[in-house]
Formats: structure tokens, sequence, C-alpha cells
């Protein structure tokens, strides 16, 4: 199959697009630097001609009040083009527990963007996952200092990107889902006890401070971020990860 991968050179969409291509398939990276502008429509049309399916992995750059109008505007543009051109599945991925957070404004915006893929023109799929390994590091500094990192007790069940990449890759080839999956990693996590298993593995000599108000994910219930039970369980452990970063 010919499968357009919208941020297709990024940390995700790389990665789906090296796997489809190992499939077999003709998978195209899609992203500002090729020509393609999801929030003007400049290049879509062009770039979805002949594709029977196509991936959103585009982000928002921002987690503020502004996200909600970068995916209205960005999936009112692809939902147009795909139906324009025929394409028959329609892949976005998304956040486990993102409609359970409605204090978050970048999860709302979120659930924007789900809510206009399904009732939109195109059979859909959507992919959520929980947190990545890789945006630890950010999520520590967001309230850290010299000496402290405060985060708070927040349960997480974080995944690896490269795993994140393996299931949108899956469904992208599979039958669209008019539904979600939803896949997680395979340990469960306080968010504070992450930082400091995060910071020995690194030597980091900061001392993690337990503070239910702090950061992004204080706004988190507990356990909205946790898999469901009909969740795909990655087989990449964070302990495991961490020490091949070393």
């Amino acid at each position: 199959m010919k499968i357009a991968v919208l941020g297709g050179t990024g940390l995700i969409g790389s990665q789906v697009v090296k796997i489809l291509q190992t499939a077999g398939h003709e998978a195209v990276p899609l992203a500002l630097s090729t020509g393609v502008d999801l929030l003007t429509g400049q290049g879509l049309s062009e770039a979805l001609a002949g594709a029977e399916v196509v991936v959103n992995l585009t982000n928002s750059p921002t987690f503020d009040d502004a996200s909600p109008a970068f995916f209205q505007t960005t999936m009112d543009n692809l939902l147009a083009a795909a139906a324009s051109a025929g394409v028959g599945h329609a892949v976005v991925l998304s956040i486990v527990g993102v409609d359970q957070v409605p204090d978050l404004a970048y999860y709302r915006a979120k659930v924007l963007q789900e809510d206009i893929l399904t009732a939109g023109p195109v059979p859909y799929s959507i992919v959520r996952a929980t947190q990545f390994f890789e945006f630890v590091d950010a999520i520590l500094s967001w309230t850290a200092d010299d000496t402290t990192v405060r985060l708070p007790s927040t349960p997480v069940q974080p995944i690896a990107a490269a795993d994140v990449a393996q299931a949108v890759a899956d469904v992208s080839m599979g039958a669209p889902l008019q539904g979600i999956r939803n896949v997680a990693g395979p340990d469960v996590f306080a968010l504070d006890e992450l930082g400091r298993i995060t910071l020995a593995a690194r030597g980091d000599q900061r001392t993690v401070t337990t503070d239910d108000g702090a950061g992004m994910f204080a706004a988190a219930p507990g356990g909205v971020l946790i898999a469901p039970d009909d969740a795909v369980i990655a087989p990449t452990a964070y302990r495991e990860w961490l020490g091949r970063q070393a």
C-alpha cells in the first residue's frame, strides 16, 4: 500500500516509516521539510494522491489554550483532502486516558482531534499511547531547580517510542478499527518514583520531592494515565531502556 505519514520525520513518524517500508509498503514521510503544511493545506492534496492510508502524527507546537485551534484546522484540512483523494483509512496517535483529564487544555485539544476524526468521512483508527520514555527528562525539567525535582505521585505506565511506532504501524497496515487501540509499557510507576529511578540511573544527585500539585500531570486523577484492561502491553521495560541510554 501507499501510506502517507504526516509528521513522518519526527520521533515516532520516522520509525513508523521505516517499519512500513521494511514490511514492503510505500511509506511516504510528509512534513514541512517535504513541502506539506497541514495548517495551510499546502501540498496536501498532491501528497495524498494514490494513498490508501494516511497516518497523522503531527502535534501542536504548544500545550496551552492555542492547541485546540491547531487540531481543528489540521484535522479539517486532512479529512477534506483525504476524502477527496479517496483515502480509505486515517490513523491518529492520541493519549491513554485523554478524555478523563478535562483540566488540561492540551488533553481537551486531543479529544477534539479524536472527535473530528470519528465524525469525519474517512474510516479511521485511533492509537492511544501512554507517556513516552523519551519525554521523562522534559517532565522532570518542568518543576526542577539545581537541587530538587518536584513531582506528583500520579501513577503512570510509560512506553518506549519504538513500541509506539510499532503499534501505529501495525494499525496502519490493518483494516480501520472504527475505534481505539490502547498501548502501554509493561510497568506502572508513581511519577515521583519514576523520577528517582531516572536520576539514580544517570548519577544525578538532585532530590525528588513528592508534590501532588507540581507539573502538568498533577491535574490527572489517579489511575487515568494507566492502561485499560484491553490495552496492548509493549515489551520494553523502562529500566531496561534506561540502561541502554547510559
